[in-house]
């Protein structure tokens, strides 16, 4: 990502948002966090996947002066090519991110955070622009480095994660996240400075019992509505 950025004419830092806690990843989350920590010292965010890296130099990180910019688009990208995919790197300017409280705190566990962000700028009047005009396609533009045998308890789906995941969520997001930044550690790593920025979130198990979506957990919920259906 040095290498990449440095032919841009554009300062940044990279952030590396680690979660720490005993709960299953919860990507928008962390991007919350990120955000409220680095507000005050930068105009965008680029919310980038680990996963993906920008092979095309014509790829442009520039301030999304207009609205939000999404560098990875369907046409590129090389797994999602559905019309209103906004994931992999996306940037947003501070006032829009605030504009629509940021994004869902209800998604633990892999997978459709990202839609639920594009309903939000949708309804804000946000235009998701994209690059335009680049030759590179689906297998040249970006590398992508994913192995969904990792961590496998994030692919899974319990208790009605499935369907409230799929409605627009208006009780959470930038507001009320709730989380306590462990550290933050200034690193060097092939001449690159990063801040490692270790992150413990927090999960209320009454709302979103899917954060931790394990053997037990999962029992526990089918003994229960086992004991309704007896009822």
């Amino acid at each position: 990502m040095k290498k990449f950025l440095d032919k841009q004419d554009i300062d940044y830092h990279i952030f590396i948002l680690n979660q720490i806690d005993r709960y299953r990843f919860n990507r928008a989350s962390l991007i919350n966090v990120g955000f409220l920590e680095v507000k005050k010292d930068f105009d965008y965010i680029a919310m980038h996947d680990v996963d993906l890296l920008p092979m095309n130099d014509e790829l442009r990180y520039f301030y999304p002066e207009k609205g939000p910019l999404h560098i990875s688009s369907p046409e590129l990208h090389p797994r999602y090519h559905y019309p209103t995919f906004i994931g992999g790197i996306l940037l947003v300017k501070r006032e829009h991110f605030l504009q629509v409280n940021g994004m869902s705190n209800k998604y633990w566990g892999w997978g459709l955070e990202d839609d639920e962000f594009y309903v939000r700028l949708k309804e804000a009047g946000l235009n998701v622009t994209r690059p335009p005009n680049l030759l590179t396609g689906t297998q040249s533009t970006f590398k992508h480095i994913h192995d969904r045998n990792h961590r496998k308890r994030d692919m899974v789906k319990c208790f009605n994660q499935r369907e409230v995941t799929r409605k627009r969520d208006r009780q959470t997001g930038l507001n009320n996240v709730s989380y306590k930044l462990e550290n933050a550690i200034n690193a060097t790593i092939a001449n690159t400075s990063i801040t490692i920025l270790n992150i413990s979130l927090m999960c209320d198990e009454s709302i979103t019992p899917w954060c931790i979506c394990d053997s037990v957990s999962i029992a526990k919920d089918k003994k229960l509505k086992d004991k309704k259906k007896i009822q």
